[in-house]
């Protein structure tokens, strides 16, 4: 009898080794599913931005900010601030790559002074248009060029955060139509559009996005371009000079960036990494879309508060065209990467040139 009792008693401890085995291996299984979840790391960023307000930041700035915080499921938390605020508002590269803040959203042309090239990624009066520039960024490999121009050159992390069809023309005081009316004439504008401008007989100056508007009303400028027409709504300058200019020759679209401190950026696991680029691409397409819209109501705003609407003359445009290539030869021959970069965007203009004749089906 005691051995047989010895026998259950012999099973019954196997039993509950091999339990215990089991339940170690559920643990240990459970584990590893749920560790990358429960370590995934969290970040609070600020943001330095060149914009006072308005749709430049609510568009692309926040609206970054809001769709990493949903894509990440709320890890990943930043903070927009105004321009100025962190650093010079048209220097954000520098106040991102100094560590000031971890991220940034601005405009590449800003940092002209220092190499052109950043302008034909950014937008100038020889761009291609908005609809153009985003297969050229995301199917031609424009990105990528992008992605690898401002890392080599400025040490950051850049990606397209945001693109806008073209501006207006000019608000302006005084009505302009042709190129002698633009002769003197005292403008607000930045980038390469600031040394092409001049060429074309204006006194063209730059300053701030928040001293435009004083600016203008003030008389110490005639004219100033700035975004679309729907974006320059909220800032009020339809209501301090009567004349809109269009179409924006001086700048057919504009791509606004994400930049991030390299250091940041290498800390980052992979995963964190694609899904801040999904949602840069996301707030690109969308902003293209919203803005392209807003801008058709705009119009009819503007028309209906009184505005004059002037439309450039085609002499006017194509004295515009040849400035912008006098330009481009003139900086390709001196800069690599300028040269580079305009290249590529001309065999893609090549291979798209005969695009208005499957596209445009109702002209």
């Amino acid at each position: 009898m005691r051995k047989i009792e010895f026998k259950h008693f012999e099973k019954w401890l196997i039993m509950i080794k091999i339990n215990f085995q089991l339940i170690k291996t559920l643990l240990l299984l459970t584990c590893l599913i749920f560790l990358p979840f429960s370590y995934a790391k969290e970040y609070k960023w600020k943001m330095a931005t060149s914009w006072s307000g308005g749709v430049n930041f609510e568009v692309g700035a926040k609206a970054f900010a809001k769709k990493i915080n949903y894509l990440s499921d709320g890890r990943i938390n930043i903070q927009a601030f105004p321009g100025g605020t962190l650093g010079k508002a048209f220097k954000v590269s520098g106040t991102v790559k100094n560590g000031v803040a971890q991220i940034g959203h601005s405009w590449m042309g800003y940092d002209w002074g220092k190499d052109k090239t950043t302008v034909l990624f950014g937008g100038w009066a020889g761009s291609m248009d908005s609809e153009k520039m985003l297969h050229w960024l995301y199917e031609a490999g424009g990105a990528e060029l992008w992605k690898e121009y401002r890392l080599e050159k400025y040490g950051l992390i850049s990606i397209p955060c945001g693109i806008i069809p073209s501006e207006v023309f000019l608000h302006s005081r005084k009505p302009v139509r042709n190129l002698e009316d633009l002769k003197g004439l005292k403008l607000r504008t930045s980038g390469a559009w600031l040394e092409m401008v001049k060429n074309l007989g204006a006194a063209a100056v730059t300053m701030p996005g928040g001293e435009v508007y004083t600016s203008l009303e003030r008389g110490t400028i005639d004219a100033t371009e700035w975004g679309t027409l729907s974006i320059n709504v909220p800032m009020g300058l339809h209501k301090i000079a009567k004349y809109i200019i269009i179409p924006g020759v001086h700048q057919p679209m504009v791509v606004w960036e994400l930049l991030i401190n390299k250091k940041v950026w290498d800390k980052l696991e992979k995963r964190d990494r694609a899904l801040i680029e999904s949602a840069a691409k996301l707030v690109t397409l969308e902003s293209w879309t919203s803005i392209g819209h807003n801008d058709a109501k705009a119009l009819k705003q503007y028309k209906e508060e009184g505005n004059e609407i002037i439309v450039l003359d085609t002499k006017f445009k194509k004295a515009v065209v040849e400035e912008s290539k006098k330009w481009a030869a003139k900086n390709a021959k001196k800069n690599k990467w300028f040269k580079k970069v305009y290249d590529h965007q001309a065999e893609f203009n090549k291979l798209w040139a005969d695009s208005k004749s499957y596209r445009n089906v109702h002209e």
